[in-house]
């Protein structure tokens, strides 16, 4: 599969940056990601600050120009839980279809979807995507974007694309 677009990962989690716990969520993102044909070129751990989450997510848009960049974990209602927060202070414009979208798929799955607090937003032209810390949470909410991206990607980056043009599976 010819990868499309560079992708980083970023795991938020105190007990995995402690070296308490191996966090098994961002290696999951990353095989998620490379097997629908991104090129995972950075990944990261950090614990729950937001100002560290902060400076990986600039250095992953300003520094390296990722076209995607996931987060996993920090999601949560926990006090130490600021992925959320971070996210959006670092974007320039919120996409909050992304995580409504999320949301009401789980919802199928689970009432406490409700509870969700992700986020996702574009800085410069990066998107920025929060996705929870469980794996089996993270394979229903990445499962649920992951066909929208690359269209979202080539609007974003500048790419020819179909938009305005009338969708052909819909006659």
């Amino acid at each position: 599969m010819t990868e499309r677009y560079t992708a980083a990962v970023l795991t938020v989690s105190d007990k995995g940056a402690r070296g308490e716990r191996v966090d098994t969520g961002g290696p999951l993102v990353q095989e998620m990601l490379e097997a629908a044909g991104y090129a995972v070129v950075l990944t990261a751990l950090v614990p729950d600050e937001q100002d560290l989450i902060e400076a990986k997510l600039i250095e992953f848009a300003d520094v390296s120009g990722v076209a995607l960049a996931v987060t996993t974990g920090g999601t949560g209602f926990a006090p130490r839980d600021v992925t959320p927060e971070a996210t959006i202070a670092v974007s320039d414009k919120l996409v909050p279809g992304i995580p409504e979208a999320m949301r009401a798929e789980s919802m199928k799955v689970t009432n406490k979807a409700m509870l969700s607090r992700l986020a996702a937003g574009i800085r410069g032209r990066t998107l920025i995507i929060n996705l929870p810390g469980s794996p089996k949470a993270i394979r229903e909410n990445l499962n649920i974007v992951l066909s929208v991206l690359d269209h979202g990607l080539d609007v974003l980056r500048g790419a020819p694309t179909d938009c305005g043009q009338p969708d052909p599976k819909r006659g």
